[in-house]
């Protein structure tokens, strides 16, 4: 008695099909009933890759190496006996490419605050796969929940400089799904920006008052003394 073969199932066996460029992956191809022998034929994007020719119903086991991003295409397999006319196709995966983060750029529109000022810091990694995740950091203790950006937009947060304590250092912790790929910024500090002495607008003053007066006075010498000059003469 011959039995035709099951749909088979294509899974990879490491368990995601999140891979780095360069990775050695592995994908099986298993009917779980149907009378063997069985032949598994892999395809990427409906192009034949490799064939296997299996005595029993143990899966077949086709390795692969992800050397560029167009081997993160469309695969499927195909199972095949001795009665099965044109064989049975089984579900397609697609593989997701990660690549892992840059070090994170933490900036702010100015490098100077006085209290009482709102501040802005902007994280941002240039490189990596999206999502990724930020955290800030002041000193050693974080000041935000972990903030997910889908685009490859700056992460933002808004400070209030209320006391001294705030001018200490910022960072930022950037991730994504890369595995153990958590990348630290720059350190940022606030400077204290030197507030203006109330004498220094008085000062300004007096000096446009007594310039203007000076050549107010150039202005009426031809006016006074040269006249005064002719009439002695």
């Amino acid at each position: 008695f011959l039995e035709m073969l099951s749909n088979p199932m294509l899974i990879p066996v490491q368990g995601t099909l999140n891979v780095v460029m360069n990775q050695n992956v592995t994908l099986s191809c298993h009917s779980d009933s149907g009378s063997p022998p069985v032949r598994y034929t892999l395809f990427k994007c409906s192009q034949k890759i490799s064939t296997l020719n299996m005595p029993d119903l143990t899966p077949g086991l086709f390795n692969l190496t992800i050397n560029s991003a167009s081997d993160v295409g469309e695969y499927k397999c195909k199972a095949e006996n001795n009665i099965s006319s044109g064989g049975k196709y089984s579900n397609s995966l697609n593989f997701t490419l990660i690549e892992p983060i840059s070090k994170p750029v933490l900036s702010s529109p100015t490098s100077q605050a006085k209290k009482g000022q709102n501040v802005t810091l902007f994280c941002l990694s240039e490189n990596g796969s999206l999502p990724i995740s930020y955290i800030f950091f002041k000193g050693r203790k974080s000041i935000s929940p972990p903030v997910k950006m889908r685009k490859r937009e700056a992460a933002v947060i808004f400070l209030f400089i209320n006391s001294s304590s705030d001018f200490g250092t910022y960072k930022c912790r950037a991730e994504n799904s890369f595995c153990n790929n958590t990348k630290y910024s720059n350190s940022f500090n606030f400077t204290l920006e030197e507030e203006r002495s109330h004498s220094q607008p008085l000062i300004i003053s007096l000096g446009l008052i007594l310039l203007l007066f000076i050549i107010g006075f150039a202005l009426a010498i031809p006016f006074f003394i040269i006249p005064s000059y002719k009439a002695s003469e």
